[in-house]
């Protein structure tokens, strides 16, 4: 009988301290096991998730909704985690930064041995104390831009973008933009399907997806090939476009068989499958916010037949557009 792999589990930390937000620990959280209990339904074998909540010490820590928690580890007994939220905390942050040294120098320990941190609101400062976002791009709540700014000069301040990535640090301005970045952590470990469940159950009223929000260092030149940069902009404002990719190639000087290898080189997707998917987010978006009919969103979005938009759907996210209006948009127009 062949040996059974063991089951790979994710390890996850929650900083936690007085006077921080309970909301950006709890629904990280909640959004989180309920990706594990509906990738685990689809299959077993799928990871599991070992979640802490860790501090400083072991005694329990007030939150501003009167909520006490209690931390099952402190941080020099903490697993090393594969991702560690750090939540927000309540208006000016730097009282608590200012008692908690030893939590900045672990989280720039657990940064260094390969741990994705995620920092929320006002938290992201602990990012900052720690000295890990000099030179890269971050984000924060919107009331504290100013002296965020006066602190950490050396910081590239995106004040504009709710969501920022530098490499394994992601920075969300609001809770709102947390639950986002949640949805996509969850893709990494589980999956698409599973993500865009999880974000339906908890965001009926979807916004626009992580990919179009965040502030990506580097995405200006995640690849070096500027040609292709410049068809991948022309596809994302000619979603309508009638014309075939051969037709677009010649259009920018290459032949379809050059466009083809350079467009998967550089961006690891064929140009096909690129543009489809361009299509399908921006049939969501309608979806969502308005309500033209399938057949006019079809058009909208570069299909002349609603039959073929439906296909495609329904293969991308499992449910037809119908279906997916219904449930995005039952929240908003509940009467309940």
């Amino acid at each position: 009988m062949a040996d059974l792999k063991p089951q790979k589990t994710v390890n996850i930390a929650l900083v936690i301290y007085d006077h921080m937000l309970a909301t950006s620990v709890s629904l990280p959280v909640e959004m989180l096991r309920a990706g594990e209990a509906i990738a685990l339904r689809k299959d077993k074998n799928n990871a599991k998730l070992a979640i802490e909540l860790v501090a400083e010490t072991c005694q329990a820590v007030s939150t501003r909704s009167l909520i006490k928690l209690m931390p099952e580890k402190d941080i020099a007994n903490a697993q090393m985690p594969d991702y560690a939220f750090i939540p927000s905390l309540w208006r000016n942050p730097r009282p608590i930064i200012n008692k908690h040294p030893k939590t900045i120098a672990w989280l720039s320990n657990i940064w260094h041995q390969g741990t994705s941190l995620i920092g929320g609101g006002t938290g992201v400062c602990f990012l900052a104390e720690a000295g890990l976002l000099n030179h890269h791009p971050a984000t924060t709540h919107w009331h504290y831009v100013k002296q965020f700014q006066r602190d950490y000069p050396l910081v590239e301040l995106k004040p504009d973008f709710f969501i920022t990535q530098s490499e394994r640090i992601y920075c969300a301005a609001s809770l709102n933009a947390l639950a986002d970045i949640v949805v996509h952590l969850i893709e990494q470990i589980y999956g698409r399907a599973t993500a865009q469940q999880v974000e339906l159950n908890f965001s009926h009223e979807i916004r626009k997806p992580y990919e179009e929000q965040r502030y990506l260092e580097g995405s200006a030149d995640r690849h070096p090939d500027e040609l292709i940069s410049q068809i991948q902009f022309w596809l994302s404002k000619n979603l309508p476009s009638s014309m075939t990719l051969a037709e677009v190639a010649e259009q920018f000087g290459l032949s379809s068989r050059t466009l083809s290898r350079r467009f998967k080189a550089a961006t690891g997707i064929s140009a096909s499958k690129y543009w489809q998917q361009l299509r399908i987010d921006a049939a969501k978006e309608l979806l969502a916010s308005s309500n033209l009919s399938i057949l006019e969103i079809s058009l909208l979005v570069g299909y002349q037949d609603q039959g073929h938009l439906t296909q495609l759907f329904k293969r991308d996210t499992a449910y037809t557009p119908k279906e997916y209006r219904a449930m995005v948009r039952k929240k908003l127009f509940s009467q309940e």
